[in-house]
């Protein structure tokens, strides 16, 4: 089950300026609508449990490329307490290369018919394919997380009209083939915040409902470590679109810079940023380990008090 606590009273009403990027900073969103439901959003994210099941993902690939293994492992993010679980058959790794619309459909389309029934939680279909995204929301997904922000496929906004799924746009420079070909920025916080605002205001123009709409400034997709920790510390900036805001940093190589080493187990790394956002009031946090992710924001929950939350 996903939590349906409210949003910390201390939070609502608040604004504060972010001195970095001079920028006003509005109170979190407090709910997404998906399909059929409703996520509700607490003190602390919800976990985004991911599974790809893909043979060359940065850091799971062919971990849970075999049916089975991609079904356990659902299972067991659900059991850990992920709230949703993001199920990708196409790696967007950087230098990845992409695959065709056939073959990412066998990959996603067993193994999602064997989920729906079987987890409670909402699954989210990862895809800039319109055809694939209908194929999965038709088999039950209630999320659409395209990290082309609804660019790659221009059928893909008519398939969320469509069948009113979630939707989480994200902020790429460039594609996955030349995303890390020397990401530049004049301020990198500013400049996806204007973004991310832009393709919020494009879709409602386009007819998607306001609180269909969670917004990703698509840490690693397109930046420098410098970055990536720069968009990470303004964190709490990106409330300002009134969407529900989801960072997806998990075990992401800026950890490893900071950390100094490539080779180290970057979960820790990833637990140590999730509570930094769950400070700034990040809504969803899209991560690997579920289980470390979940307890360590649950024992956050027990022992922050509600002023130190900053948004």
């Amino acid at each position: 089950m996903f939590n349906t606590i409210s949003v910390a009273a201390s939070a609502r009403g608040t604004k504060v300026r972010n001195m970095k990027s001079n920028l006003t900073i509005s109170p979190p969103a407090e709910r997404w609508q998906l399909r059929t439901r409703c996520l509700e959003f607490g003190r602390y994210p919800l976990v985004m449990g991911i599974l790809n099941v893909t043979p060359d993902s940065f850091s799971d690939g062919g971990r849970y490329f075999t049916f089975q293994a991609a079904i356990d492992q659902a299972k067991r993010m659900e059991d850990e307490g992920a709230s949703i679980l993001d199920l990708g058959g196409e790696s967007t790794r950087p230098y990845s290369q992409d695959v065709s619309q056939d073959e990412e459909l066998r990959r996603i389309v067993p193994v999602l018919e064997q989920l729906i029934g079987k987890v409670t939680i909402p699954i989210s279909i990862d895809t800039k394919k319109s055809k694939v995204a209908e194929a999965a929301i038709g088999l039950g997904a209630e999320i659409i997380n395209d990290v082309s922000g609804l660019e790659a496929d221009p059928e893909m906004v008519h398939v969320a009209l469509k069948t009113k799924a979630g939707i989480c746009a994200m902020h790429m420079q460039g594609t996955p083939q030349t995303m890390q070909d020397s990401p530049s920025y004049v301020n990198v916080v500013d400049e996806i915040l204007s973004y991310l605002q832009q393709r919020d205001q494009w879709l409602q123009q386009q007819g998607v409902a306001a609180n269909q709409i969670c917004l990703d400034p698509g840490i690693g997709f397109g930046k420098t470590h410098e970055h990536n920790l720069e968009l990470l510390q303004n964190a709490s900036v990106f409330h300002r679109t009134g969407r529900p805001i989801l960072v997806g940093h998990s075990r992401k190589g800026f950890i490893a810079k900071v950390l100094g080493n490539k080779n180290l187990d970057r979960c820790f790394g990833t637990v140590g940023v999730s509570l930094a956002m769950a400070l700034q009031g990040i809504q969803i946090l899209r991560v690997h380990d579920v289980a470390a992710n979940v307890q360590a924001l649950k024992l956050f929950l027990a022992t922050t008090s509600e002023s130190t939350i900053r948004v």
